[in-house]
């Protein structure tokens, strides 16, 4: 089992910034797209930002402008900035690793970190 190790939630007023961080252990197996989704009490997981080991980003609506992603390979760890927040930005944000040991793969999610924007 690979433990994602997630960081960085909090309480911050509206206007604020945040920075969340996600780190899958080094072993054996490439870590492919990672992504970061939220989910706000009574609505469904939606995507906030994913990112490829090339560097290819893909961001929500809702955050596009606002958010940044980003990651370091060498240290396995995806970082996601987050600025102007709004209440609605409220929720549990998750980190995702797709991990690919051969030619077996495998999504593995971190435990969620809570982001509460409110004055």
């Amino acid at each position: 089992q690979v433990q994602l190790v997630e960081s960085g939630g909090g309480l911050v007023q509206p206007g604020g910034s945040l920075r969340l961080s996600c780190t899958v252990p080094r072993d054996k197996y490439t870590v492919n797209t990672m992504g970061w989704y939220r989910q706000a009490p009574g609505n469904q997981r939606e995507l906030v930002a994913s990112i490829t080991n090339g560097g290819s980003t893909n961001y929500g609506d809702s955050v596009q402008g606002r958010f940044t992603i980003w990651r370091v390979n060498a240290k396995n760890t995806m970082y996601l900035l987050m600025n102007t927040l709004k209440p609605e930005d409220t929720a549990v944000y998750y980190c995702k690793a797709d991990l690919q040991w051969g030619k077996k793969q495998a999504v593995y999610w971190g435990q969620g970190t809570q982001v509460t924007v409110s004055s």
